[in-house]
């Protein structure tokens, strides 16, 4: 045999069995197996979730199911509601709080269901007997692929394993192989807290089925089934037990699927086994490499759409927990644009259309007790979870949140009509897969009548990106009823006849002139909600031209809305009162929902409020829970601080090494998000904040690097989403956009700003702006103007010189911005 022989066998060889190359641009990787939860690695396709732990010798993937929760179709409303509401105000009006607030938990909070919890399916485990001497340890996610894969060196054999979890075949595919033959030996089984009946079926499938758990006395009714299937080439498979044995197999295929009797969050009537049973029946008839190839297309229509880049530096040879561990004393530039893309790997993951949106957790979680029950806490945390998607371009990953929406409006309506004798919808501080729109836990977290309100942003939002009319057309009629309960449920305040909402609370804080005592009225951020829900839902109705009489109602109710307040401190008021303590370092900023995801202040048309937006900021401090840390990156790129943005990246990319809880917030071994516990909203709110360091586009204009930090000097970031419907790609050096390319989807002017002149290619002079954006995605918002504490010391607001150009645009055509 010659020489060019051998090369070929060889490659032919190595191409059937490679070995995955250490690190990469898209990988988190660890030089060791995952000994606790949160350094294993999350794979997900929406509805299905694993979180694989890559012991050689014992491995195990925890599994989830988005629809496996406890309880069953159920609602928590007070029906003492309407007996307790004026005494409520009563007390409220003439600060009696704490009167106020037992009142509260006594006839609006919830008698007993407090909302289910996200379930854990169980484990599939695979203990493998024969496996000693492990060396060459290697595991990885790769989030450009979507799937995880460990390799390791036992006896003299190369072993190889692979998971992924495919949207287009609904189940979790498994590749186990070796570069020796009849190296395969293991033992597989399932378990679960929850489990009814474990079984083999054949010699080849294993099943085990479950009822989920009863809480807050609504008992359990979601049945599940898990199947897991083995394909083996070469060796056998045997029953043993309540166990799969598989002996001297060459390679085998794991096909994992679940299915519950879920319909939606009314019904649950499906036949979860045959359901179950289809997903294998289809999947089994294709080999890996088609599995795989189906689920890399659907994965990569999504996750390909945007490239980051902020170069690379020696800390990225470092496995991924010690990158963490290191970061806020390293230079590793690549970890930022890897988070980056983690975000939006976590959101294709767990998001998918059709099916249930991102929980607490998104849909990976390990425990049938999980912290706040992994619901959907709706006055910060899930709003969240979706800040990325149409600006990172994954608009399909939102749908299921406004599907949600829809569902709330819906269950709403009946809380609105029991607890406030209402019309309209109202959803307060929490939900489940359930929808229930009642009060949770107790007054000072939970009577918070603003879920609604901030959730129809959401609707909303998808509009200004799209401009698709027969969407807002669909989504209007919810938009009108979220109005209809304010209308409803506002009330004038005796001092200066303002419409407040009441009771109500700034969330989850308790201020200190307050007595113990979280409820209140007129509270900033349900004031500036207000604003937008009536300002937006009245041009929803302008744009359909419908409504016409609803025009002058809504003009009025926000006319008569309380104009922000400026404090002694010089800070915004949080309160109607001035009662904000510069110690205090509380998680919520809610009262800077108008500087951020709002966009109610900013420094040109209201710098008074922005410098106070900041004093905020600057008391409330930096280091905080995760998820309370990814909202202040936003804010903070808001405030056209880069650099400080950046510090807060530092501060979320500190390595918390345990898993539970902890005083301080920052990210696990696994790149998850530690509130601490896990929570997923820091991951996404994390990614949502260095899109807003890159490009902003709330402010009537298209922004090109308003944040930039000093040290991110060179990158390039592609395939960003504005409102108006435009795509932007920014290529830029020396801390300067060297190139801008702007796709227009719907046409219409463009306005854009830069730090450094720029020119249309071809030499084409671009046409200096003035006056307001004609076009009608970037209306910017006129408010009141703020009242100010005269002990209030302001700071002028210095901004630095930015060139704001015009530009007549065409649907489907792409313009291209050079450096002049």
């Amino acid at each position: 045999m010659n020489l060019k022989h051998c090369i070929v066998i060889i490659c032919i060889f190595m191409s059937g069995f490679s070995l995955a190359q250490k690190g990469g641009k898209y990988k988190l990787w660890y030089d060791k197996p995952a000994k606790q939860w949160v350094e294993a690695l999350p794979v997900g396709n929406g509805r299905l979730a694993a979180m694989v732990f890559g012991d050689p010798s014992k491995e195990k993937l925890q599994l989830n199911e988005a629809t496996f929760w406890s309880g069953g179709p159920s609602r928590n409303d007070n029906p003492d509601g309407p007996k307790v509401l004026d005494s409520i105000r009563y007390y409220l009006f003439n600060g009696n709080y704490k009167r106020a607030e037992i009142l509260s938990n006594k006839g609006l909070t919830a008698k007993t269901l407090h909302g289910s919890a996200f379930q854990n399916i169980g484990d599939l485990n695979l203990d493998f007997n024969n496996l000693i001497d492990i060396k060459e340890y290697y595991r990885e996610l790769d989030i450009e692929k979507a799937i995880t894969t460990t390799t390791f060196s036992s006896n003299g054999s190369h072993y190889k394993r692979e998971v992924f979890a495919s949207v287009p075949d609904q189940v979790i595919v498994i590749k186990l192989s070796s570069d020796k033959k009849n190296a395969l030996n293991f033992n597989a089984g399932f378990n679960s807290e929850l489990k009814k009946n474990v079984k083999a079926i054949d010699a080849n499938t294993l099943q085990m089925d479950g009822l989920s758990s009863t809480l807050d006395g609504v008992q359990g009714q979601v049945k599940f089934n898990a199947l897991a299937k083995f394909i083996a080439k070469g060796g056998k498979t045997s029953v043993s037990e309540e166990r799969i044995s598989v002996a001297n197999a060459d390679e085998v295929m794991i096909l994992i699927s679940i299915a519950t009797n879920f319909i939606d969050y009314k019904t649950l009537n499906t036949d979860e086994v045959s359901k179950s049973k289809n997903y294998i029946t289809q999947a089994e008839t294709k080999n890996f490499n088609t599995l795989f190839k189906n689920h890399l297309n659907a994965y990569q229509n999504y996750f390909k759409r945007v490239d980051f880049n902020l170069g690379t530096s020696p800390a990225s040879q470092f496995p991924t927990d010690l990158r963490v561990k290191n970061f806020a004393t390293s230079y590793d530039p690549e970890l930022v644009s890897l988070y980056y893309q983690f975000g939006r790997y976590l959101l294709i993951s767990s998001s998918q259309p059709g099916g249930q949106p991102a929980n607490l957790q998104g849909i990976w979680n390990n425990s049938n007790k999980p912290a706040w029950d992994s619901k959907y806490t709706i006055n910060i945390n899930t709003e969240m979870n979706y800040w990325p998607a149409e600006k990172t371009n994954l608009p399909e990953m939102h749908e299921p949140l406004i599907q949600m929406v829809k569902d709330l409006s819906v269950t709403g309506a009946e809380t609105a009509k029991v607890m406030y004798k209402s019309r309209g919808w109202v959803a307060h501080h929490n939900t489940d897969i359930w929808r229930i729109t009642g009060v949770v836990d107790f007054a000072n977290a939970g009577q918070w009548p603003m879920g609604s309100a901030w959730l129809s942003q959401h609707l909303w939002e998808k509009y200004l990106y799209s401009g698709d009319k027969n969407y807002l057309k669909s989504i209007y009629p919810i938009l009108k009823s979220a109005t209809q309960f304010y209308e409803d449920f506002l009330i004038e305040e005796p001092t200066h006849q303002w419409l407040v909402a009441s009771p109500s609370m700034s969330p989850e804080n308790i201020p200190l002139g307050n007595k113990g005592s979280a409820l209140a009225a007129g509270n900033t951020m349900d004031n500036q909600l207000m604003f937008d829900l009536f300002s937006k839902t009245k041009k929803a109705a302008q744009i359909l031209n419908i409504d016409s009489d609803k025009i002058t109602v809504w003009n009025t109710i926000i006319s008569k809305l309380p104009p922000m307040k400026i404090g002694r401190y010089g800070q915004l008021q949080e309160w109607m009162e001035d009662w904000d303590n510069p110690e205090d370092n509380h998680r919520h900023v809610s009262h800077l929902y108008g500087l951020f995801p709002g966009n109610q202040i900013n420094p040109v048309t209201t710098p008074e409020l922005f410098d106070a937006s900041k004093t905020v900021l600057l008391h409330r401090g930096d280091v905080s829970t995760g998820w309370s840390m990814g909202w202040k990156i936003n804010l903070w790129a808001k405030l056209l601080d880069g650099n400080h943005a950046n510090k807060l990246i530092k501060d979320q990319l500190t390595l918390v090494d345990k898993d539970g809880w902890n005083k301080n917030g920052g990210t696990y071994p696994n790149l998850f998000d530690a509130h601490p516990p896990f929570q997923i909203d820091g991951n996404f709110g994390c990614t949502s904040g260095i899109t807003e360091m890159l490009l902003q586009t709330q402010n009537g204009r298209i922004d090109i690097l308003p944040a930039l930090p000093d040290e991110w000097e060179n990158g390039n970031i592609s395939g960003l989403k504005t409102y108006g419907g435009f795509e932007v790609s920014i290529i830029w050096k020396d801390s300067q956009a060297t190139e801008v390319v702007i796709k227009s989807n719907l046409g219409g002017n463009c306005r854009i700003s830069a730090s450094n002149e720029l020119q249309l290619k071809e030499k084409n002079t671009l046409k200096l702006a003035s006056g307001n954006n004609q076009n009608p995605y970037f209306e910017i918002p006129t408010i009141k103007k703020p009242l100010i504490s005269p002990e209030a010391k302001l700071n002028e607001v210095k901004m630095k010189e930015r060139f704001i150009y015009d530009f007549p645009t065409e649907a489907g055509k792409i313009y291209i911005l050079k450096i002049k």
